[in-house]
């Protein structure tokens, strides 16, 4: 199959490289906005069509929660219309199409872990723009597979582990909010999800995805310093409106992943787990 990764520069698509020479069989196009603009409709199709893309996984996003406040004309083009031009192109050629979408289309209010079945109220420009990309997706393209994330982090870029790490070895005092609920994910192990969907055969629809377990962000910079051996930083926790910031955040975003076990016969590893062999990665790198 030749399979095309937007976004590749991304955290989700580096671990997309990696996975992908671990399958040799498919023939790969790894790009990003220097690459592929995919907010061009017009380049979009000529290079979906002239490549002869069997499946797009698109990883680009605007994900500048704060910033998509003052930005919603940027993030729309992003998070909404250049899915509408992958999931037109792919169509036109009878390819697949998987949009990696967000924990944020919905508001947080609930108390027990979201279903696919459960309808979304996103809070913030970011939000309603993902789930209008994933409208857009699911309009346009037969063969869309949706999977909302959350929490994402990885060794690549700059994430909340990284973030986390490096002020823990700066301050001897850290405060981090408590009071939002939901769960870690490696993008090494939603990488691998995608790679069991495209072996397997894409089953269109929505899927949720992250690591198993539940946590609160307090709960994970404790968990990420213990890992780390960051004995000389103290964490404390704080509520959301200690922390003030321009876009809402769920304040519980966990998410029910039945339904992408049983369709792929996935296992998926508890959060300390994969965070356990993210900072080892790391230690390797650094």
């Amino acid at each position: 199959m030749k399979i095309l990764v937007t976004g590749a520069n991304g955290q989700l698509g580096n671990e997309m490289r990696v996975l992908a020479a671990t399958y040799p069989q498919h023939e790969y196009f790894f790009t990003d906005v220097q690459e592929l603009d995919i907010c061009d409709g017009q380049a979009v199709r000529a290079f979906v069509g002239d490549n002869r893309i069997d499946v797009i996984v698109n990883c680009a996003a605007y994900t500048a929660v704060d910033k998509a406040e003052d930005n919603a004309e940027l993030c729309d083009r992003l998070n909404h219309l250049a899915p509408g031009y992958l999931a037109e192109a792919a169509e036109a050629c009878g390819a697949a199409l998987i949009q990696v979408s967000t924990d944020y289309v919905f508001d947080g209010t609930a108390h027990v872990p979201y279903t696919e079945e459960v309808v979304p109220c996103p809070n913030s420009v970011y939000g309603r723009t993902k789930l209008a990309g994933e409208e857009a997706v699911m309009q346009k393209c037969s063969r869309a597979m949706i999977i909302r994330t959350a929490w994402l982090y990885s060794i690549y870029g700059n994430n909340f582990v990284k973030t986390m790490l490096r002020l823990g070895r700066e301050r001897e005092a850290l405060g981090v909010v408590f009071d939002q609920i939901g769960t870690p994910t490696y993008a090494a192990d939603l990488a691998r999800t995608i790679f069991a969907a495209i072996n397997q055969g894409i089953v269109p629809g929505v899927y949720h995805f992250s690591d198993e377990g539940v946590c609160s962000w307090y709960d994970f910079t404790v968990a990420i310093h213990r890992m780390a051996g960051i004995t000389t930083c103290k964490v404390s926790p704080l509520h959301t409106d200690e922390y003030p910031a321009k876009a809402p955040r769920p304040h519980y975003s966990v998410l029910d992943k039945s339904k992408i076990k049983k369709t792929f016969g996935i296992e998926i590893p508890h959060w300390e787990d994969s965070l356990s062999r993210c900072l080892e990665k790391l230690k390797v790198e650094s």
